[in-house]
């Protein structure tokens, strides 16, 4: 019976609505689903460990990547870069397995042109005010860049309408076993399946 080729989730939201925590909470209930990890150029936060919550790159190392179409998508975001590396993700895809990407939303939308089968799913605060709170609370941020990002997300908000799937972050949990459904659902789609069960009515 033919292999059903692996399932590409897409999981963006403002910065600070929870997408590491929420993808981290995911992964931990369903094993089988890879994660990509995204190159940046932004400085590590205290905690995180290069190649294993981002590829940390300089701006040169960067450019050098997106010259050499190293990578599925890019973007600027608030003075920083962040990019998909494109072969993790083929090769993952075509064995079977399932692969999240946690990436913005300018991203995303480069992601859907590539893979418009891909399974989008945006994560959404339950307001902007818990928001702010959320960013605030990392402690990581000058409030000159707070308020750019607060700008940023209003205008991310606004691209809603172009994923497949509104999930909000109102607790970890909660938004998880959302997300699960989703996947769960994706993978009996009629038209996902239809080749691979062909297979049981050939006539020889």
């Amino acid at each position: 019976m033919k292999k059903e080729k692996g399932l590409l989730i897409v999981l963006s939201g403002p910065a600070g609505v929870g997408k590491g925590t929420v993808c981290s909470a995911l992964r931990s209930k369903n094993t089988d689903i890879q994660y990509s990890v995204s190159a940046t150029t932004r400085k590590p936060r205290a905690g995180e460990v290069d190649g294993v919550n981002y590829f940390f790159k300089s701006h040169d190392e960067f450019q050098t990547m997106i010259a050499n179409d190293k990578l599925l998508e890019w973007a600027e975001y608030v003075g920083n870069f962040y990019g998909t590396p494109v072969d993790y993700v083929r090769e993952t895809l075509d064995r079977g397995q399932d692969i999240i990407l946690e990436i913005e939303v300018q991203g995303a939308m480069k992601v859907r042109e590539a893979f418009p089968e891909g399974v989008f799913i945006f994560l959404m605060p339950p307001s902007l005010a818990e928001l702010r709170k959320r960013i605030v609370g990392r402690g990581t941020e000058t409030a000159e860049v707070i308020d750019a990002r607060m700008t940023v997300a209003k205008e991310e908000i606004d691209l809603m309408k172009m994923y497949d799937y509104v999930v909000e972050n109102d607790a970890v949990e909660l938004a998880v076993n959302r997300i699960r459904s989703i996947v769960t659902a994706e993978h009996c789609k009629r038209v996902r399946l239809i080749e691979k069960y062909k297979e049981l009515v050939e006539v020889e």
